[in-house]
């Protein structure tokens, strides 16, 4: 029977979230009075930015709804993606994630008490798991495990078989991490309709799938790793931040595909209200005004597009929330030396490109040319079988 408090954590589960599958799931659980287990999959390849807010803001919602959270460090994944990791790096780059991530939730002020973290290959090479591996691989076909991994799985011509596997042991992690349901994002409708289809095959329960949106980066398009002017790294010193936020794609009056309002909308504002201030904050000093204090994203949107709230104006406050944000993480990174050990390991410098030395030759200024040395080897060149001396 559906209470007050089971209504209120299951809001607050759904909060920002593009979709929810098999929600029915969610809610007998939440009416019985009893935690759902949520898990949430991350492969351990690129370095962690600031995108990773999104997902870790919800987290935080799911711990703060007093579900019990497994992250999964996915580093089995990582190396099946097309090599996404080099094996030798893999496991530095999951401890490195492992704790970062922690570090974020706790930077919003969430109890990290209902929270796992598993290392995917600390169980994907049991017997067990193994053999499930080879059953669902004989069940399904080539063309809905390339269906499956779509936009998840790098997919190019020729493409490795592990990318075929990647799709079947993410279906199987949701029974063997015991979860009652898995968070990505919609790039992985895919894949979580596949896994409510592929493990009733092999006798398993079907998983409740929360969904969240894609969220713009700063330049309008995707957050990503390998492209460091779109990404702001969760280390990043507060110059920096500022510096790529000034940056940021933000047409006046636009709000569609908004990297800015987008990361007030998915982190920003959720943060606040985790921490218990539920503001956002725009200081107008400069302009002799009054500032602007909002606590929903609509009345952010509509000052947005009639220019009462311009990117002059907001920049300044992103950086503001986003530094108070990132402060504990790179107080923490700083006082842990086994942490700052493994960052080196895990993401080495590249290694330097050796500078050719020209070579001059002989025929510049103060150069001595040198004379050929024809006493004994020379030979009569020869025209028309005629030698020329």
């Amino acid at each position: 029977m559906a209470t007050a408090d089971s209504d209120k954590r299951f809001a607050l589960i759904k909060e920002n979230l593009a979709e929810v599958l098999n929600e029915e799931i969610i809610k007998k659980i939440l009416d019985e009075g009893k935690h759902p287990k949520i898990y949430w999959g991350t492969a351990t390849t690129g370095r962690p930015h600031c995108g990773y807010f999104v997902p870790a803001i919800k987290i935080a919602q799911f711990l703060a709804a007093g579900c019990d959270v497994t992250i999964l460090l996915a580093d089995i994944h990582g190396f099946l993606d097309n090599l996404k990791a080099p094996l030798e790096l893999v496991a530095q780059r999951a401890e490195f994630y492992r704790h970062i991530i922690t570090t974020m939730l706790q930077a919003v002020g969430v109890s990290t008490e209902k929270l796992r973290v598993v290392l995917g290959s600390s169980y994907q090479k049991s017997p067990e798991y193994v053999m499930d591996v080879y059953k669902m691989a004989s069940i399904i076909s080539e063309h809905d495990a390339k269906k499956a991994g779509a936009e998840v799985v790098k997919q190019t011509d020729n493409a490795p078989l592990s990318g075929l596997l990647y799709p079947i042991l993410q279906v199987l992690d949701e029974q063997y991490l015991d979860c009652d349901a898995q968070f990505g994002g919609m790039d992985q409708r895919k894949l979580f309709t596949a896994a409510k289809e592929w493990l009733p095959k092999l006798g398993y329960r079907e998983r409740a799938h929360l969904l969240n949106p894609m969220v713009p980066g700063l330049h309008g398009g995707k957050m990503s790793s390998s492209d460091p002017d779109s990404k702001i790294d969760l280390l990043d010193p507060p110059e920096t931040v500022a510096k790529k936020i000034k940056k940021a794609h933000a047409a006046p009056q636009v709000v569609e595909e908004n990297g800015l309002l987008a990361f007030i909308e998915f982190v920003l504002l959720p943060a606040a209200r985790l921490r218990g201030s539920a503001e956002f904050r725009v200081d107008r000093e400069r302009d002799g005004l009054e500032p602007l204090v909002y606590t929903d994203i609509e009345k952010i949107r509509e000052d947005y597009k009639t220019d009462v709230l311009t990117p002059q104006l907001i920049k300044p406050a992103v950086t503001r929330e986003l530094n108070a944000l990132l402060a504990p993480i790179q107080q923490a990174f700083q006082a842990s030396k086994e942490w700052r050990e493994i960052a080196d390991k895990a993401y080495p410098p590249p290694p330097k490109k050796e500078k050719k030395v020209k070579n001059k030759g002989t025929r510049y200024p103060g150069g001595v040319r040198e004379q050929p040395d024809t006493k004994e080897t020379e030979l009569p060149v020869q025209l028309n079988g005629e030698a020329l001396n």
